[in-house]
């Protein structure tokens, strides 16, 4: 059935022209967009929605999150916000609560999670393992997400578990453990911090994963001065996500994977403001990265120790508040920038794939609506529930 959606005030594209269009409409058929164009020039379809002048935009692409966990860390946080610093050991509560739920329990939360997401705008989510830190429980956790979100990243490098020796469980994240999720997964990462894992210890994964096939990504820089993003310029990851602390060198190594000629993508800097504003730490250089063309992705990195939100739009907010990133580069970041972190910037008919993150004949319909006349509002009237309807794969999910 085709759906126009016509009398959209404001249509943001990020399209490969940037194009902002007044008075648009759009034919959503199926799961992809068969036409855009001018509300006045707009063909008939089976049925037809009056946005009514309101503002339309991609659907947010959320890539990076931590969604699979069962349990609470209020405390944590009232701690932290008390003047306690920020470190990684936390993680651990999150497992131990992780490990004692059910199946049922750890997917209902799990859906939950997604629906409040996409009630925000968000089409197209990532999620990691990484609250299991055990061959069955990390299994567990990816084949759950794999039913669930778009995305599933395997992230058993998280933090090295109570009791264990720390290249002993490399070695556990390197063999047992990526056979046991491999089936579900398309994604790995490691957390290449202090408190978490070495620079040789992040290598040691990453090479395991790229050979057993996965893309890569990597957290990284996000505590202090490290290897994150060397590393992830290395191995040619697709992301390097949190990039709070970066060095001269670290901007020019991200820059020249954007600067090596036309093919694939670079190395994607994803920022991820509501962490930062929960952990106190500085802003990500974005204004930086994007002066020396690189990429910048934003996402929510929703999880409970550090960020237990999934609001996209608060994202871009902050981004335009405290990061200096205009709104239009933050829409970008957070719809375009998250699908080319992804890899889903381009369609490939061969396996079904869509594009996501931006809005152009043959993408995938992800579609959001706004009550307000233009993007700007999401930072004009930072906080305020804008969202009014939204179309994921042609479906309307609100």
């Amino acid at each position: 059935m085709a759906i126009l959606i016509t009398h959209i005030g404001e249509l943001t594209t990020q399209d490969a022209g940037h194009a902002v269009l007044r008075d648009a409409a759009m034919v959503l058929e199926g799961e992809r967009i068969s036409w855009i164009g001018p509300a006045s020039a707009a063909p008939a379809a089976d049925t037809a929605y009056d946005a009514g002048g309101r503002a339309g935009l991609p659907g947010w692409v959320d890539s990076h999150t931590h969604l699979v966990f069962a349990g609470d860390r209020t405390a944590e946080f009232e701690a932290r916000m008390a003047g306690e610093s920020y470190a990684a050991g936390g993680i651990a509560v999150t497992v131990e609560a992780t490990r004692a739920a059910g199946d049922y329990d750890l997917t209902r939360l799990l859906l939950a999670r997604v629906a409040e997401a996409a009630s925000g705008g968000t089409t197209y989510i990532e999620t990691k393992t990484g609250y299991g830190l055990d061959v069955a429980h990390e299994a567990r956790s990816a084949r759950i997400a794999a039913g669930v979100v778009d995305e599933v990243t395997f992230l058993g490098a998280h933090l090295v578990p109570r009791g264990w020796d720390a290249d002993a469980y490399t070695d556990l994240v390197c063999g047992p453990m990526l056979d046991a999720v491999r089936p579900f997964v398309r994604w790995a990462d490691v957390f290449c911090e202090t408190g978490a894992f070495t620079a040789d210890q992040s290598r040691r994964v990453l090479a395991a994963c790229a050979a057993a096939g996965l893309g890569l990504r990597v957290h990284g820089n996000q505590l202090g001065p490290g290897h994150g993003v060397a590393l992830a310029v290395e191995f040619g990851a697709a992301s390097v996500d949190h990039v709070n602390h970066l060095s001269d060198g670290d901007v020019d190594a991200l820059a020249g994977t954007w600067h090596a000629g036309p093919g694939r993508p670079g190395t994607v800097a994803t920022c991820l403001p509501a962490c930062d504003l929960s952990t106190r730490q500085p802003f990500p250089p974005a204004r930086r990265l994007l002066d020396a063309g690189v990429q910048i992705a934003l996402a929510s990195n929703c999880n409970p120790g550090t960020s237990y939100t999934s609001s996209m739009g608060f994202c871009v907010a902050t981004s335009v508040l405290q990061m200096g990133l205009t709104v239009h580069e933050a829409v970008r970041a957070a719809t375009y920038g998250g699908a080319l972190a992804l890899r889903r910037h381009v369609g490939d008919d061969a396996d079904g794939r869509r594009a996501v993150g931006s809005l152009a004949v043959g993408h995938r319909a992800d579609l959001q609506l706004l009550n307000a006349p233009s993007a700007a509002h999401l930072a004009y009237r930072p906080g305020m529930p804008l969202v009014h309807a939204v179309w994921k794969a042609g479906t309307r999910v609100r």
